[in-house]
């Protein structure tokens, strides 16, 4: 293998998920402050937002959105104004 290819700072990560509190641990060079214990490791933390645990595209509870009826709902409601 080839030396020196990855940064120094490459290390085990833990990333939380803060709309379920969902916890992974991974490698990466994110930069943090925060810390998190898990079975007695102290792991660098990185908080997100939103992750593959809860976005609707991996979870299935996806937003179907009817663009055709909200154009039909739009016209109905302002037809009245219509010269």
């Amino acid at each position: 293998m080839r030396k020196d290819i990855h940064p120094s700072n490459y290390r085990l990560v833990a990333f939380r998920d803060m709309s379920n509190e969902e916890t992974f641990i991974t490698r990466s060079t994110a930069e943090t402050k925060e810390t998190i214990e898990i079975d007695g490791v102290e792991y660098p933390l990185v908080k997100m937002e939103i992750s593959s645990t809860s976005h609707p595209f991996y979870t299935g509870k996806q937003k179907l959105i009817d663009t055709a009826g909200r154009v039909d709902k739009f016209m109905n409601k302002y037809k009245k104004y219509k010269k």
